[in-house]
């Protein structure tokens, strides 16, 4: 359970294995990468949970039935780059026929605020469900400007998935926009005052790439 109405933590037994061999320091970039991969996977199906269906008539190998598929628009991920590239390949692999969209935003180091660099999203975001990726929702700020700017195109359902959080950037999303559901794999203890979440797991952008 959590105190924020609107997380849902991921406590599923697989998901927890390999959260916890992404958090190893001796985990190398290849399997960095792998283990991001399967994990967005594993968030996407919580993440996804609440897309409506339609009835649709199918035909079996035996009979004709009812069946189920999505309805209306397919949704549409936001990657907060660069970070979050990692986290949209697993999500991608469930869904290959929705809508990507890219929020460029990188941390300013003396005030810790997000700043945007690059905005591209699809036209027609008031008719899809958006489900904004980004490895680490820490103080918070990169995931209240992407929902801000996503707000501004007219996305009315937003979804954010993050493999980590502190209750500092869950606070923080929920007091600027509390209607926004959060998806993740753990919250963590809290943030150093550099503003890393500890005990983490490093700079998922440098360890999905190989940089430092």
């Amino acid at each position: 359970m959590t105190s924020f109405p609107s997380v849902v933590v991921v406590d599923h037994p697989l998901v927890q294995h390999k959260l916890g061999r992404l958090r190893d320091a001796d985990t190398s970039t290849a399997e960095f990468r792998r283990l991001t991969r399967e994990i967005s996977l594993l968030l996407a199906y919580e993440a996804t949970r609440h897309l409506p269906l339609e009835a649709t008539e199918i035909r079996t190998p035996l009979e004709s039935m009812t069946g189920r598929r999505l309805a209306g628009r397919k949704p549409c991920f936001v990657s907060i780059l660069r970070a979050g590239n990692g986290i949209l390949d697993g999500m991608l692999d469930l869904l290959p026929d929705a809508r990507v969209g890219h929020v460029g935003l990188y941390r300013d180091p003396g005030t810790l605020e997000a700043v945007e660099y690059y905005l591209k999203l699809p036209a027609d975001l008031p008719d899809r469900c958006c489900i904004v990726v980004d490895p680490m929702l820490a103080t918070g700020h990169s995931a209240i400007a992407a929902v801000d700017r996503l707000k501004g195109a007219g996305a009315t359902r937003i979804t954010f998935v993050c493999l980590l959080s502190v209750p500092e950037g869950l606070a923080a999303l929920a007091a600027a926009h509390p209607e926004v559901r959060v998806v993740t794999a753990a919250i963590d203890r809290g943030l150093d005052g550099h503003g890393y979440i500890r005990p983490g797991l490093g700079d998922a952008g440098d360890r999905l790439f190989g940089t430092r």
